[in-house]
């Protein structure tokens, strides 16, 4: 970059070589004014990073959902500022020229004026000098008459001096704004500037590209959980409920079921204000019983563990029927693999934004926690992960993105202690505290559509705001 800067410092001194000139001499010739320019002593280092970072949350204090991007410093954003200057420099270097053309004409045109003035001058001077060879021929009138415009032609000697002086100077003056043009553009072209309207429309694109991408955005890393906020109090003090997360924007039904054993009622409300109020608007009494708390309800069917066996219901709403069952090989069942707070919960079926899942322990793996990808239309087990996590030490897990959280507890100073991808088949330590304000979560999943997460926390249903981390690539990463 040294060359440009020493460039641009030569295209300064010479500018204000001219603007100097400019506001000493002309205006008192042709009232013409000019403007100073400001110069930068630097220019900004560029550090490019790897994409657009992305942290979501669900939604802010008053529900809506918020979104910080950090933007990348690309080439194109981060010379934004050296390509205002040059083309500030080149705005008044156009204008230099155009008023310097301005005076050029006027001058060039006082400039005939004057050599015809100075040739009747030589003439009246010619004529001067035989009236006075010859004053006693003509009447003395006549002779002051002549004298006098004599008299009134003279000041305009020097000021035709003057405008041969300017008239050159304003000629080089010329020369160097075509020079100053030939530089700046050169500066320009070598610290890749873009034309400002060029720039304009690239943001603009790349911002509805962004857009585009973050209307796609669903995947990310769990970074933070915030809340929680009390929706309801009822039932006893193990529970589920839950939302459709593939449910369309318009539908925002609830699904109730109290207790963690001995009981197959569930009940829906039309939406969360429904909930609260009470208002309920359909029970669903299931052919089977269901065991702990860690149901799911997607894509219009109820997806729950039967009581006393490790076979999986999938159950629809809309017909009232059982549309497949099938058994989780090997998972333990009956608090032979629960969670810390025991309860039936030995299967917990979860769903993310992938797909859905079964979080369960067997003997061949030693107690350890199994990740399971299952079919939703016939329960298949599409693929499994055995990792070290004993089943018995987890307090509650859920799915993000593919990624199962686990929780080291259910009690007062809860964390999500570990994680485990399913991308990557790597598993990590993690600390990410979150508030159990009522002592005893019996019940904790993920909605990927409200990007939240469900509790059931000692007889309250509530909700915890998740923030989540992005890494998008963009095209013009490399």
């Amino acid at each position: 970059m040294s060359s440009p800067l020493l460039k641009l410092g030569a295209v300064l001194s010479t500018m204000a070589m001219i603007s100097n000139w400019m506001s000493q001499t002309l205006p008192s010739l042709v009232g013409l004014n000019t403007t100073r320019i400001a110069t930068s002593d630097s220019l900004t280092q560029i550090s490019p990073k790897e994409g657009w970072q992305v942290y979501s949350s669900a939604q802010d204090p008053d529900g809506r959902c918020i979104c910080t991007v950090v933007a990348p410093e690309q080439n194109l954003c981060s010379r934004d500022a050296k390509s205002r200057q040059l083309r500030q420099l080149l705005e008044k270097v156009q204008n230099m020229s155009q008023s310097i053309e301005v005076l050029n004409l006027r001058t060039q045109r006082d400039f005939q004026y004057v050599l015809k003035m100075e040739t009747q001058m030589k003439g009246l001077k010619a004529k001067f000098r035989q009236i006075e060879d010859d004053r006693k021929t003509l009447m003395t009138k006549h002779f002051q008459e002549l004298k006098e415009k004599m008299d009134e032609l003279l000041p305009l000697i020097p000021v035709l001096e003057q405008y041969k002086t300017d008239a050159k100077l304003i000629t080089q003056f010329k020369e160097e704004i075509r020079n100053l043009s030939s530089v700046l553009t050169g500066i320009q072209e070598e610290i890749g500037a873009y034309d400002y309207e060029e720039l304009h429309q690239r943001v603009l694109s790349l911002e509805t590209r962004l857009r585009d991408c973050m209307k796609k955005l669903t995947c990310g890393k769990l970074m933070k959980i915030t809340g929680p906020v009390t929706v309801k109090i009822s039932g006893t003090r193990f529970g589920a409920w839950m939302t459709d997360p593939l449910a369309s924007e318009k539908n925002n039904r609830v699904w109730y079921m109290d207790s963690y054993t001995n009981n197959k009622i569930v009940r829906e409300f039309k939406s969360i204000a429904d909930f609260v109020s009470g208002a309920e608007s359909r029970t669903y009494n299931l052919p089977f019983k269901w065991a702990g708390t860690n149901h799911v309800v997607y894509n219009g069917s109820l997806y729950f563990n039967k009581y006393q066996s490790n076979i999986i219901i999938k159950y629809s709403f809309d017909t009232g029927r059982v549309l497949a069952q099938r058994s989780l090989e090997y998972a333990g069942f009956h608090n032979v693999y629960p969670y810390t707070w025991g309860g039936f919960s030995d299967i917990d079926l979860m769903a993310d934004e992938i797909g859905l899942w079964a979080v369960y322990a067997t003997n061949q793996n030693a107690g350890n926690i199994v990740i399971s990808q299952l079919n939703q239309d016939t329960l298949e087990v599409l693929k499994s992960w055995s990792t070290g996590y004993p089943k018995r030490s987890a307090g509650e897990s859920f799915m993000i993105c593919g990624t199962l959280y686990v929780t080291n507890s259910h009690l007062t100073g809860a964390k999500v202690y570990y994680s485990y991808s399913t991308k990557t088949s790597t598993y990590e330590y993690t600390d990410i505290p979150f508030h159990n304000q009522y002592f005893h979560i019996s019940m904790l999943d993920y909605n990927a559509r409200d990007r939240a997460l469900y509790a059931w926390n000692n007889g309250h249903q509530v909700l915890f705001n998740v923030t989540l981390f992005h890494v998008i690539k963009t095209e013009d990463d490399t």
